[in-house]
């Protein structure tokens, strides 16, 4: 592990030289509990591979199939463990505001925890908490260009 991936707290978990209790592992990403938890259940699901934010994701299938299973896999864990709640919240810290420089989904099952928590999720311009679907929709490749000839 090189560099920067070497001293992020996430890929240390990804690689297991960190602990942290999995509850989801694929081949693309795993899934954990925030230590600091803003809401009821309050989970991180985190891509395998190093990327440092939503700023390094482009408009291409490979972004928009990992940040779907991301997407996918967040809400599978809320609706098993949080089936009680009626609202959740999934998204992305944008820089500078981002805590840790590893993409990482934030996937809430509300009531925020306590209420004040509520801040850290709000959505202000570029700068706000990135609802999931939203980046989605900036991710989501262009249909190929057909040339009549």
């Amino acid at each position: 592990m090189a560099g920067a991936e070497a001293a992020c707290i996430f890929c240390q978990i990804a690689n297991k030289s960190a602990s942290a209790t999995l509850l989801h592992t694929d081949e693309k990403v795993i899934a954990f509990q925030d230590i600091n938890p803003s809401a009821v259940r309050h989970y991180l699901v985190i891509p395998l591979e190093h990327i440092p934010t939503v700023k390094n994701l482009e408009r291409r299938t490979e972004d928009y199939s990992l940040v779907s299973h991301m997407l996918e896999v967040g809400q599978t864990l809320l609706r098993r463990d949080a089936p009680q709640c009626t609202q959740y919240r999934f998204g992305f810290h944008q820089p500078p505001l981002n805590s840790v420089n590893h993409l990482h989904l934030h996937c809430l099952a509300l009531p925020y925890m306590p209420r004040w928590k509520c801040v850290k999720f709000l959505s202000v311009g570029s700068l706000g908490f990135l609802e999931a679907e939203k980046l989605l929709e900036k991710l989501k490749p262009l249909p190929p260009i057909i040339s009549k000839v």
